[in-house]
């Protein structure tokens, strides 16, 4: 669990507690101490790992079942798995990455939202899929908006994050790495930053993620356990920290004879991102014009995104 003295290490990694009540309370002593932990964590990793009860045993069971009844379903039912923005629709079949497989349900935290996805993969209805991926998109909405808020008093902007807040949508995808049947290590999902403001991992027993530090290693994250997520910033964060928060490159990797599930919930802000003006000082000179995080997704994926060694740079670095 967290400590008074600073978040414990897991493989590198900082564990930082958000469970209990003194942890919500807004403002108190244990609230200000966590915010510090995650500003520290996002400044020197860009990610941390989140103990969190909100995903309760009965809810993480249900949640695992439903995702592996969705990967079963027929190829030509999954591909109709599509939607206008990018990333929001089905990938498999990858020539490239042949152990990788996911889904996307826009809006997850909005009932309309998980029921128009599950109608699709099951036009006779799936009310348990339905009920269970939205419990599970709630709350992790609820560590999501802690951790911003958290952020947002830390660097003293406190007063955006309403406004933050309201202009995020979340797009939740269940991912299913297919065992390699071997012990060596295989590529599932290739080296990446993510376009989000903020990312939310979820797994199974089975571990596969890493991240990269700063000075180039590779960190092998631990996540397995009931209670944990790996809270991972964006570049749209990056953007809106001006560069004080990393968005750290990493990638999936995994062995052995079992499947690996897990879900990933990305918040994407529907307005413009904007450096507030209290983190523009000489130290730290704006480096990023306002841009439309939607449209940040759109360049990514054009030709002119695709050949760019850093997109964000390429798309609102002044």
């Amino acid at each position: 669990m967290g400590s008074e003295t600073g978040p414990r290490m897991d493989a590198g990694l900082p564990v930082i507690n958000f469970s209990g009540d003194d942890v919500k309370a807004e403002g108190g002593e244990v609230w200000r101490r966590r915010s510090g932990e995650v500003r520290e964590a996002l400044e020197e990793y860009g990610c941390f790992i989140a103990e969190y009860e909100g995903i309760s045993p009965e809810l993480r069971v249900q949640v695992f079942k439903a995702v592996e009844a969705l990967f079963e379903l027929p190829i030509e039912t999954k591909k109709k798995n599509r939607y206008e923005k990018p990333f929001n629709g089905y990938v498999g079949e990858l020539r490239t990455l042949p152990l990788h497989e996911s889904l996307g349900i826009d809006d997850a935290t909005n009932i309309d939202g998980v029921q128009a996805f599950t109608n699709l993969m099951w036009p006779n209805g799936n009310h348990h899929f339905s009920s269970n991926l939205h419990s599970f998109a709630k709350k992790a909405e609820e560590l999501d908006q802690m951790v911003t808020k958290m952020i947002f008093e830390s660097y003293g902007v406190e007063k955006y994050h309403e406004t933050h807040a309201a202009s995020i949508t979340y797009l939740l995808r269940a991912l299913k790495n297919k065992a390699p049947h071997s012990q060596n290590p295989t590529l599932c999902l290739v080296d990446h930053t993510d376009k989000s403001f903020t990312t939310m991992v979820y797994q199974d027993h089975t571990n596969g993620l890493e991240v990269q530090t700063k000075d180039g290693r590779w960190i092998q994250v631990d996540n397995s356990s009931p209670s944990t997520f790996v809270v991972i910033a964006g570049d749209a964060f990056k953007a809106w920290s001006n560069d004080r928060i990393e968005s750290p490159t990493h990638k999936v990797t995994i062995r052995g004879n079992e499947d690996r599930y897990s879900l990933a919930m990305f918040g994407f802000s529907n307005g413009i991102v904007e450096v507030p003006k209290e983190l523009i000082d000489q130290t730290h000179p704006l480096r990023y014009k306002p841009f439309d995080h939607i449209g940040l997704l759109h360049f990514f994926r054009s030709k002119e995104g695709f050949k760019s060694k850093s997109p964000l740079q390429d798309y609102c670095a002044l």
